[in-house]
């Protein structure tokens, strides 16, 4: 079994996000990163079907040089190798990261039975580059799936919806998007993480793509933290208190 895990390099949640001068990226020079947490469900299921099945498990990733670091972290905990595929940092539109996606997959040579993303990325949310990479592979795909076995040649998986649980097979070569919950994440040990530092990180250069799409400008969402709000001092304070609590429905 031969398994391929897609990854994207995103910053940290509970960071506080700024804007770039023109407004059209996110500053990151003070951010964190890390990868999506659906992502990490990812890792974990390719994990865990080569400890079951035996094979392979390879990671892959668009993204500046500095995602070696998330590479690294997730080959700590059980993969194979890894390709990282270097861009200059600019965020690639979906078009032009599927295409390099396929591109690197099918220059592989390794012929993946099995492909798995996370359900969405942590930071933009675009939930299609994978229906893109099963659409140009011409393999069929079960999307949001929170449970996967793999028999036979096939892969079986159960979506949660509304009101209980859809099953659906899908026949190998496939490609899977999971959810959390799927499984539960392991963290890397210390052995782990020296081991990690001799498996193979393949660096390969990204070929400019024309965008397809063009970021206008972004926004950041409204705060709703108002903050701390001083109602008087001493005694004054009181009604105000009185009043609040009301509000809360503390009585």
């Amino acid at each position: 079994m031969d398994v391929l895990v897609c990854l994207k390099r995103v910053p940290l949640a509970g960071g506080t996000l700024i804007l770039t001068p023109d407004s059209r990226d996110i500053e990151t020079k003070h951010l964190g990163f890390g990868i999506s947490p659906h992502e990490e469900n990812a890792v974990e299921a390719g994990v865990q079907l080569v400890e079951q099945m035996g094979g392979t498990l390879t990671l892959l990733t668009l993204g500046p040089s500095d995602a070696e670091e998330q590479l690294r972290s997730q080959l700590a905990i059980g993969a194979t190798r890894a390709v990282l595929i270097e861009t200059d940092g600019q965020e690639w539109d979906p078009q032009g990261t599927a295409a390099a996606l396929v591109d690197a997959i099918n220059a592989d040579e390794t012929k993946f039975d099995l492909i798995i993303f996370g359900a969405e990325s942590a930071d933009s949310a675009g939930y299609q580059i994978h229906i893109r990479v099963a659409h140009a592979l011409k393999r069929p795909i079960v999307t949001n799936v929170k449970s996967m076995k793999i028999e036979n040649g096939v892969v079986s998986c159960e979506r949660v919806v509304s009101n209980g649980r859809e099953h659906y097979e899908a026949p190998l070569p496939a490609i899977v998007t999971v959810r959390d919950g799927l499984n539960i994440p392991r963290y890397p040990s210390v052995p782990g993480r020296m081991q990690a530092r001799k498996k193979i990180v393949d660096m390969k250069k990204a070929e400019p793509r024309t965008p397809k799409l063009e970021k206008v400008t972004l926004a950041l969402a409204p705060s709703k933290d108002k903050g701390a709000e001083i109602l008087g001092k001493g005694t004054e304070a009181v009604p105000a208190l009185v009043e609040v609590l009301k509000q809360i429905g503390a009585f």
